[in-house]
């Protein structure tokens, strides 16, 4: 089977494993403190300077994340998430609910995000690729946080050097640390790093290629992933040659329902896809249905992922953008400025 086994997977389902994990294998990540009652967080708290990050331990949906700007705000998410009130931060700050028991606060990291993927069978490791992903709702990087608006591939700020050392200081000793605790790890493994002045640090986790920087990896890769996908479940990914990926850049804007992430509009039409796909677009689908009428309706938060490829990152920004000018989703919105990072640095 591919993917990991329930115990190897708390990488994902517990931040306070992963954190564990970290101190354990010396892996490079954000200071943290992981408390179970708001007393213990209070102290904590004080051992950090604003903003303050507070993450809910269990699954939350991508969106179980809250950055206080205030010692105050920071007080107010603790309660609510080690109440039970998820759903209250949610709204303030884009928390997602189904979070667990805990809360991990950690040191605010500065620096640029990217996400690094990689295959495993618990012994082989294969590099796979990157992406750069866009939490925020909103143009500019504002709004809470999401599970994701759109992101883009190859991320070049994550350069070959850069990779060689995320493998060396990261994924490797994570590969190699939970089979020595008896938990090995077969699957994918999606690295959330901040790339910052001392380095790459680990922020977190996804035991999944994750949405949506699996759409813009997968209109670059040129193999058959079963065959990887096989070789991790039977133990044999070293028999296989390296990924091979195009040299072009492809961009995904995400299509999300209005209210979206605290309360998505469902049920808004949508049409032109066909239209948008005729521009060589792809069109993915997360959250559609056929509505009473036959026609394609919305049905949660993130709706559409529209994808198109590009020589470069412009060309790839413009394609994806006019193949979402061509759907008429008037429920729906959308950032108009994913990949913003990347066209700055290639007209520098």
């Amino acid at each position: 089977m591919f993917g990991p086994s329930q115990a190897a997977a708390r990488l994902e389902g517990s931040k306070r494993f992963t954190k564990q994990l970290c101190d354990r294998a010396g892996i490079p990540t954000a200071g943290y403190a992981a408390v179970g009652s708001v007393a213990a967080g209070q102290a904590a708290l004080g051992r950090f300077g604003p903003p303050y990050v507070l993450k809910a331990d269990g699954l939350a949906g991508g969106k179980g994340v809250v950055i206080a700007e205030t010692r105050a705000q920071a007080e107010t998410a603790l309660a609510e998430l080690l109440g039970g009130q998820v759903d209250a931060a949610s709204r303030r700050a884009g928390a997602g609910a189904g979070a667990g028991a805990g809360v991990v606060i950690e040191e605010f990291m500065r620096g640029e995000e990217v996400s690094f993927f990689a295959l495993t069978d618990g012994a082989a490791i294969l590099p796979f690729g990157s992406a750069q992903d866009h939490k925020r709702a909103f143009d500019g990087d504002t709004g809470p946080n999401t599970g994701g608006m759109g992101a883009y591939s190859p991320a070049s700020i994550l350069t070959p050097e850069l990779r060689d050392e995320v493998m060396r200081r990261i994924i490797a000793p994570t590969v190699h640390r939970l089979a020595q605790d008896g938990t090995p790890y077969s699957g994918v493994l999606y690295a959330g790093l901040m790339l910052t002045a001392q380095g790459p640090r680990l922020i977190e986790y996804n035991c999944r290629f994750g949405d949506p920087e699996c759409q813009a990896l997968m209109l670059r890769f040129e193999g058959d992933l079963a065959d990887y996908l096989l070789a991790c479940a039977e133990g044999r990914l070293a028999e296989l040659a390296p990924a091979r990926f195009t040299q072009a850049c492809a961009l995904t804007v995400v299509m999300a329902a209005r209210g979206y992430p605290a309360n998505p509009e469902t049920g808004g039409a949508i049409a032109g896809i066909e239209l948008a796909e005729a521009s060589g677009a792809q069109v993915f689908h997360a959250a559609t249905a056929l509505g009473a009428a036959g026609g394609l309706v919305a049905m949660g938060g993130r709706v559409l992922g529209v994808t198109a490829a590009g020589a470069d990152v412009a060309r790839a920004h413009t394609r994806a953008y006019a193949a979402v000018a061509a759907i008429d989703f008037p429920s729906g919105f959308f950032r108009r400025d994913i990949g913003w990072r990347e066209l700055a640095r290639s007209q520098a």
